[in-house]
């Protein structure tokens, strides 16, 4: 076997040696980079690949976190993009201890043509003195041919530091091993039981662990934004009265139905303690464990459409705002954020649509349809999915690599706080400049007559579904803005129905298309802005599509329906 060492420290004005971390979901890469480098990572597009990974700066070095390995379509991705970083030297192979050779002999081949090294965690589940974890990993770096670090990413010291970074500098390349010759590690817990492995195995548990939580964030937060909605906006009113003696353009632009300033109450109390709910519960989940075993348990249920329960995860935080949701589709492979994007772009009613669909059922008198609503979306979405996801997201072969997990753990208060606050600089950073963005462009459209014309078109073929033309203005301005539906279809108290929609299959069907037909600016914007322009366009196309073919089957059976009652 050959190896190449590094030369260190590089020459003055070098770049730092690049050091791209692989291994499979939930391994520990993050946390573990986190630890070692003591700050957090930035979230970059790899160039030359469909990737998107974060690098941990960390003096003379680099670190790459790539996203983990879930299913067996993600390798085919990684190796493509380790192909494509020439300038990346070595290859750090991640894995957990207590299925070490696993791991290591699926990832090996990742490693090809690179010097590699390998960083085993979870060094606290495994029931060894020091004496023995030091004899064991003498064997399996005599036996790999390149260096083995242990570690506990919970915990990262100081002499833990400087192993790995030693490490990474004497990568050689990966010698040719059997997985079943390599030393075992004696497991300090038993692999499986207690809660972790009895009820989450059941997925209508793991539904209710999903849903119940989030469903009770978004609750509770558009609770809190109702009460303090009032107070604001009142403080707000003398501001927007002197921007309303403004010249027309600008008015609009800043104090006007779609004016920044008018719109802020909508973001700062509605879309915003949202987010932060469902970023604080999803990085409980993950940090205790609970999101792996959750995403075994619906693994079965989801394949068929194509998505994974880490996909679900993002797809119910579209239900607080679909921009940050669509960010954090990163940590995704490519095949699999192409399907998560389309079923969050379909399928989650965000924080201002779904209180907007609401409204407009409690004034027709039809408050049950609420229920009936959610229902036709969940039932819509899972048979676009169907339809639309890659086919080898849906092969029964694209098998789950993670294998069956042990108990659950306590929380990292650090890892929470850190992905929370990933989240909301996400939020800030990429969604509230399009937001402003939009403000303005709808103001234009507005003052223009552009959304008057565009509402006038529409009204054409509104008989295609069983509705009255004057339903187009809420089409019109749901495609603009979630919650437009409810400003095309209530009246200024947003007591009573302005359009006249007669039976509660009209009401659905017109509260359906508007709020499906397209994602709302900001979010078809976040999706150029991430997957590029013709990703969005393609999306945004087929959502229209496949969105007026539900409306038609809805209104056409619902008026069939009444018309047999």
């Amino acid at each position: 076997m050959t190896s190449r060492k590094a030369s260190f420290p590089p020459a003055s004005g070098a770049l730092p040696m690049r050091v791209m971390a692989l291994g499979l979901e939930s391994v520990g890469k993050t946390s573990l980079l986190t630890a070692l480098t003591k700050r957090p990572g930035r979230s970059e597009g790899i160039a030359g690949s469909t990737l998107f990974c974060e690098t941990f700066g960390d003096e003379d070095l680099d670190w790459i976190d790539a996203p983990g390995l879930l299913r067996d379509s993600d390798t085919e991705t990684t190796r493509e993009t380790v192909s494509k970083l020439p300038d990346t030297e070595v290859v750090l192979l991640v894995a957990r201890v207590d299925r070490a050779a696993e791991d290591i002999a699926y990832l090996a081949p990742l490693a090809r043509g690179k010097r590699a090294a390998v960083a085993l965690t979870f060094r606290d589940k495994i029931g060894l003195d020091e004496e023995q974890r030091h004899i064991r990993l003498n064997r399996w770096t005599e036996q790999l041919g390149v260096p083995v670090a242990l570690f506990d990413g919970r915990a990262v010291s100081e002499s833990d530091r400087l192993a790995l970074r030693e490490g990474a500098r004497k990568a050689s390349a990966l010698g040719d091993f059997a997985a079943d010759a390599l030393p075992k590690w004696n497991s300090a817990a038993p692999s499986d039981g207690g809660f972790g492995g009895s009820l989450l195995d059941f997925p209508p548990v793991s539904l209710a662990l999903l849903f119940a939580p989030s469903w009770i964030a978004v609750t509770q937060a558009n609770a809190l934004a109702d009460r303090l909605f009032d107070p604001l906006a009142s403080i707000l009113t003398p501001a927007l009265e002197s921007l309303a003696e403004l010249p027309t353009p600008l008015a609009e632009m800043l104090g006007g139905d779609y004016g920044v300033l008018a719109m802020l109450p909508f973001l700062l109390l509605y879309a915003l303690p949202t987010i932060v709910c469902f970023s604080l519960l999803i990085a409980f989940y993950k940090s205790t464990g609970l999101m792996d075993r959750i995403a075994q348990s619906l693994h079965p249920w989801l394949r068929p459409f194509g998505l994974g329960a880490r996909d679900l995860t993002r797809v119910i935080m579209g239900f607080g705002c679909n921009v940050p949701a669509v960010v954090s589709t990163r940590a995704c492979h490519s095949c699999s954020r192409s399907a998560c994007v389309s079923a969050i772009s379909f399928g989650s009613a965000c924080s201002y649509q779904l209180p907007a669909t609401l409204a407009v059922f409690a004034a027709a008198g039809m408050a049950w349809l609420g229920i009936v609503y959610l229902g036709a979306l969940g039932v819509t979405t899972l048979i676009y999915l169907r339809f639309t996801t890659p086919k080898i997201l849906r092969d029964a072969n694209n098998r789950l690599l993670m294998p069956r997990l042990g108990s659950l753990h306590a929380p990292n208060l650090g890892n929470i706080c850190r992905e929370t606050l990933g989240t909301l600089h996400s939020f800030f950073v990429a969604a509230l400049p399009i937001f402003v963005g939009i403000c303005i462009v709808a103001a234009i459209l507005q003052v223009s007559g552009a959304l008057s014309f565009l509402a006038q078109t529409l009204g054409r073929v509104m008989v295609l579904f069983n509705l009255p033309a004057e339903a187009a203005v809420a089409v019109a301005m749901g495609s603009i803005r979630k919650d437009g539906l409810a400003i095309g279809l209530l009246d200024s108290d947003w007591g009573s129905l302005k359009v006249a929609l007669e039976s509660p299959a009209q009401v659905l069907t017109a509260v359906y298309l508007a709020g499906v037909l397209l994602p709302c600016l900001v979010t078809l914007l976040t999706i150029g802005k991430e997957m590029g322009g013709r990703f969005a366009g393609r999306l945004a196309l087929r959502q229209a599509t496949w969105a007026a073919g539900f409306s038609i089957a809805i209104a056409w059976s619902g008026a069939l329906i009444t018309n047999l009652l």
